[in-house]
Order: structure tokens, then sequence, then C-alpha cells
């Protein structure tokens, strides 16, 4: 290679490290102070602002005068002001679940305020016009119903929760990979309305995920969206794309900083083109919280914000569904294996009639694995439970011992580059099966 001439691979490599770089860890510390002694005096007096105004435009009931209207939105009597019930008696008006009159006392009140102030850099003018637009907005859209309304069991696992990061924000996971079948992309795009369904299925997704958000003191009121690319159609899927785009600008506008960190995972090389020109229509603030991982380093980059205890199996880490060995509370350990090294785990096992359970991972994978059991009698074998072979995903297996000696689990790099080991285990009493068949 010479002078700067790139591989496709490195530069999707660099692309994905100056995400990295480039995005600013303290728009995620901010998220942790929701306290306004807590806040800059700066901060403070712009809240104290917010809080009054607000206050002022609920009591008055003119929350909702002077609003300008939204973009591309019509002007046909039915979208009035009026015609909305928006001018009734608004005293009660709350947002997720919190009321919004600042002099009711409640401890939410000013975590929603400062999100909005947050998104709009402190200015008060602009934040409660953010504000009235999304209260409007909510009763368009009818989000208070949207939660009753059935899009199909085909999408129940297109969108979930599961687990939290090293902080506590719920992780969310969007796999739009499910839309490459050619029925759901059919049943989502193809009716009148090419894109109301799709996104009216993404805001019943994000307020199903804002049910498990706390907005009191302490409590954890932001979450990850966690965004799968993997086997997702391409940009030939030009709906999919326009849908989408359209999601994320009303997630920016209607719902500021409930996404504290957007991670999108298996990225392949033409979504980066594809981003830097949807993104336009993004504040700084909201492309900061962008992370890109191309697939293989999808793990490492996950492992920088979430334990691997909590990580899936299917993205590099030690997380199972419904698993009934191993708990988020064990203990997870960590080795380097140095490139072109060998590096050996042993599990001791002392008495027999056990079973030794264990999980394994390797970041960045391109190692070779085996497992072995080595007895303390020196006149006894070395019994192979698993002969070498590349290994290509987590790995879980067990050994029942009916004698001393040690479980060892070799790693072989080969690569010229070192390589994180997470593994765990556990030592169960077990009862032998032909003692129930005698």
């Amino acid at each position: 290679m010479e002078g700067n001439d790139f591989t496709g691979e490195e530069i999707l490599t660099r692309n994905d490290e100056n995400h990295q770089q480039n995005h600013d860890p303290h728009v995620v510390e901010e998220e942790t102070i929701n306290a306004p002694k807590e806040l800059k005096p700066s901060a403070k007096k712009a809240l104290l602002e917010f809080r009054c105004r607000l206050e002022k435009a609920i009591l008055t009931n003119d929350l909702f005068d002077n609003l300008e209207p939204e973009k591309n939105n019509s002007n046909s009597e039915s979208d009035s002001i009026e015609d909305l019930s928006l001018r009734e008696d608004i005293r009660d008006i709350s947002l997720w679940g919190v009321p919004l009159l600042p002099s009711k006392g409640h401890e939410g009140t000013d975590i929603i305020l400062l999100k909005f102030l947050r998104a709009r850099d402190f200015k008060v003018s602009e934040a409660l016009e953010m504000l009235r637009k999304t209260l409007k907005w909510r009763k368009e859209f009818d989000t208070e119903g949207i939660l009753e309304e059935d899009f199909g069991s085909d999408l129940e696992n297109v969108a979930y929760l599961d687990g939290s990061d090293k902080e506590g924000h719920p992780l969310c996971y969007i796999v739009y990979g499910a839309f490459r079948d050619k029925d759901l992309y059919q049943n989502m795009f193809e009716c009148e309305n090419k894109w109301d369904k799709f996104i009216r299925w993404r805001i019943q997704s994000m307020e199903r995920a804002i049910r498990n958000l706390s907005f009191k003191d302490g409590g954890m009121n932001s979450m990850v969206h966690i965004t799968d690319l993997k086997s997702s159609p391409g940009p030939a899927m030009k709906d999919l794309r326009t849908a989408s785009k359209k999601a994320i600008s009303l997630l920016q506008d209607k719902y500021p900083e409930i996404v504290v960190r957007n991670i999108v995972i298996n990225v392949p090389f033409w979504y980066y083109a594809y981003h830097a020109l949807s993104s336009r229509m993004l504040t700084q603030r909201m492309r900061n919280k962008f992370v890109f991982a191309r697939p293989s380093r999808v793990a490492k980059t996950l492992l920088k914000f979430i334990a691997p205890e909590n990580i899936p199996v299917q993205y590099g880490g030690l997380k199972r569904e419904n698993d009934d060995e191993f708990s988020p509370d064990d203990e997870v350990s960590e080795v380097t294996v140095k490139g072109g090294a060998v590096e050996t785990i042993r599990i001791t096992v002392n008495e027999p009639g056990v079973t030794v359970v264990w999980d394994i991972t390797v970041i960045g994978w391109d190692v070779t694995y085996k497992e072995e059991f080595i007895p303390d009698d020196e006149g006894s074998y070395k019994i192979v439970i698993q002969a070498e072979k590349k290994m290509l995903a987590s790995v879980r297996s067990s050994y029942y011992i009916n004698e001393p000696g040690k479980v060892e689990l070799t790693i072989t790099n080969n690569t010229y580059k070192k390589k994180k080991i997470l593994h765990r285990f556990k030592i169960k009493p077990t009862v032998p099966m032909y003692v129930f068949l005698n």
C-alpha cells in the first residue's frame, strides 16, 4: 500500500473510529444531572424562567396561543387548535405520566423540562415552543391510544427491550433484518399512506419503552437505542429508508433527550453514505449520539457501553434468553491473549460428582478453541471434551466430573492482534444419570 490508498475495510474502520472519537461523553453525563441544585448557574436560571413561563401559560390557558404551524402541516379547519380541543382546561396536562404544571411540585416536572432545555441549548423560548408543538402533535397523533393498536405479531421481535447498559439505561433493540421478509415489508408499506403504519409502529415502540423509564430524582429517564442492520434491505428499498428518516426526525423533535445514545451495528458500506445525507436534518447534539460498528467490530463497540453479561450472544456477548444457568450477577472474568500466543483457562475441581458449566467468548474471533479434562491421577488419560476448532460464536459448554482434576479451555491466537477473552463458570452438584437408571 502506498501513499494514502486505503482498502474498503480500512475506510470503514476509520469511519467507526472517527464516530466514536467524536462522540461527546458530556451528552451522557448531563443526563445524570436532574436536580436543579446540581446545574450550573446559567442552567438554573433558564430552568427557573422556563418554569415561570410554563406556569403562566398553563394557568392562563394560553399554552397553545400563537403556536407556529408545523412544516408540511395542512391549514385545514380539522387541524385547528379549537378542533383539537387544546383550548380546554389544561391545568392537569401531563407528559409521559408527569404533570407539567410546576406548582404541583411533582419531582419529574423539572426532569422533563430539562430535556427540552438541553435539546434547545437552554434557550427558553425555543424550548417552550418545542414543548408546545410536542403536546399539540401528541394530541393529533393520538399517542395515548397508540398502545392499543395491533400491528401484528410479526413485529414483536423487531423492536424490543432487553437489559441495560453500564449506567443503567434500558436497551431498546431495533432489528431491521426482519424487513427482508417480503410479506412483512409489503404488509408494512403497501397501504394507502405508505409510511404511516411504519411511523405509528415506531412511535408505539417508543411509548412502550418509555414506560420502563423513571422520571424521578435518581431514576433512569433515558434509554439507549441499538439498531441492527444485519441482513437489512439495501438502498433499493426506498420506502423503508424514507420512513426511517421520518421516524428519526420525529424522535428528535418530539422525544428530546429520551434516547441518550444511538448505536448502529452490523453497518454495511452503503449505509455510511446514506447516513451522511440523512443526518443533515439532525441537530449536532443528536448527531453526537450516534455510534457505528461494522460487523467485525460489533462486540468490541458494544462492550464500551454494555457489560458482557448484558450483551446477547448473537452480538458476541454472554446473555442468553431464558437462561437458567447464569444471571447478570454472575462474575465475568477477562483475559487477554497476545498475537501469536496461546492462553489456557483452567477450572480446578477437587470434588467429584459435580458438573462444570462455562461460557466463553472472544472479541474479534479469528482464534481456535479446544476443551479438555485432565484428571489429577497421573495414570489417567487426558479427555478431549471438544476438539480444536475455529471459534465463530460465543460458547456454552458443560462437563460432568467423576474424579478430581481440571477443565482446560485453550485459545490459540494465530493473528498478530491481541484478543480479549471473556468467560465465567459455575460448579454445581449433580446426580449422575445411571443412578436413575438402576
